[in-house]
């Protein structure tokens, strides 16, 4: 699934008065591209994933969605501890209405071709953070969206635990061959995962740079070691005036 952002505004209305969140952006994620969003603190990124997902509409300006359903990842893994894995991995097919056998056994079957077999029956509490972050993963992929969009999913883990899923979610992303568009405000993530970047500017955003990640075959983990990795990181760096 394809989408593209043509001058697209958003303005917030609150009794206090307008907040303009984003101004005039464009940009588009083509079928199958991993796309990041970089930015301040604030600036609006969460809320170009609301537009993304036609949860809210543009005050101004277009968005074209290329057809298929979406699937949010969230910054906390956002699983109910009454649950089991297996239980929570279920739970969008529950609220979208498609739990019907075919769907199950074929979220079941994601679960354990992604290293979940022996972990179904336990609770979210028995794992460590690293795994919650894969359940959420695959609970997202279990109701079958063509484009992921991934609200900072990694923030709430500590650094060598995100080094690890980062490379464990975007393999998987990968070789299920979605769609996604990641917000962060981490240089080094947004360049270790992405075939493009996004820089925006402090709010209202706007974009100031992007550029496509051409280096580094393979996973996020040797992407980072590639010579050209800071380079990169500078440019970016520059953009954000940072």
């Amino acid at each position: 699934m394809s989408l593209e952002f043509t001058d697209v505004s958003y303005t917030y209305h609150t009794l206090s008065g307008e907040t303009a969140a984003v101004d005039k952006l464009t940009f588009s994620v083509k079928e199958g591209e991993f796309v990041s969003v970089i930015g301040p603190s604030g600036c609006g990124k969460s809320t170009i994933l609301s537009l993304a997902a036609g949860l809210i509409q543009p005050s101004r300006g277009k968005i074209e969605r290329g057809g298929g359903e979406f699937g949010y990842m969230l910054q906390t893994d956002a699983l109910f501890p009454w649950r089991t894995v297996e239980q929570n991995i279920y739970l969008p097919l529950e609220v979208k209405k498609k739990n019907t056998p075919a769907m199950r056994k074929s979220a079941l079957a994601l679960a354990e071709k992604y290293g979940l077999k022996d972990f179904l029956k336990k609770s979210p509490s028995q794992l460590s953070g690293g795994m919650r972050q894969r359940v959420a993963l695959i609970r997202t992929l279990a109701a079958q969206p063509q484009t992921l969009l991934l609200d900072e999913p990694f923030s709430a883990l500590d650094y060598q635990t995100r080094l690890a899923v980062c490379d464990d979610v975007q393999g998987i992303i990968k070789s299920e061959k979605k769609t996604a568009l990641l917000v962060t405000h981490d240089i080094s993530e947004a360049i270790a995962l992405s075939d493009k970047v996004i820089v925006l500017s402090a709010r209202p955003a706007r974009v100031v740079g992007e550029h496509a990640i051409t280096f580094g075959e393979g996973s996020p983990k040797k992407r980072r070691e590639c010579s050209q990795f800071a380079g990169m990181f500078e440019v970016l760096r520059g953009e954000l005036g940072i």
